[in-house]
Order: C-alpha cells, then sequence, then structure tokens
C-alpha cells in the first residue's frame, strides 16, 4: 500500500519531464535561428521599433563619418 503514489508519480514525472524538454528545444530553436534568446513580451511593435532605431544609428554613423 505505500508504493501506490509510485504508480501516480511516474507519469507526473514523465509529463513534466517532457514539457521541460519542449520548452528548451523552443529557446534552443529560436535561439539558434535568430542569434539572440527570445523576448517575454516583445511583440511586433518593438520589433518594428528596434529596427527603426538600428536604422537611425547607421544612418547617423554614415552621415558623421563623412
Amino acid at each position: 500500500m505505500a508504493w501506490i503514489w509510485l504508480e501516480a508519480a511516474l507519469p507526473l514525472g514523465i509529463i513534466a519531464g517532457m514539457l521541460c524538454v519542449m520548452g528548451n528545444a523552443q529557446y534552443y530553436i529560436h535561439k539558434a535561428a535568430h542569434g539572440r534568446p527570445k523576448h517575454i513580451g516583445h511583440d511586433m511593435w518593438d520589433v518594428a521599433l528596434e529596427r527603426r532605431d538600428k536604422k537611425l544609428l547607421e544612418n547617423l554613423a554614415a552621415s558623421s563619418s563623412d
């Protein structure tokens, strides 16, 4: 009777382990594809602002070097 909890703990451990594997797989796939970890709460607006800022800084650097 003392080992009955093992019948529930084993499947729950497998499920928890697979969730961890899936989460880490998503992290490393995104990092490999984009070169940096995914930012939480980072939507298309933030991406557009980063592109704009990068473009402005490049233009500023190009105009100041002339």
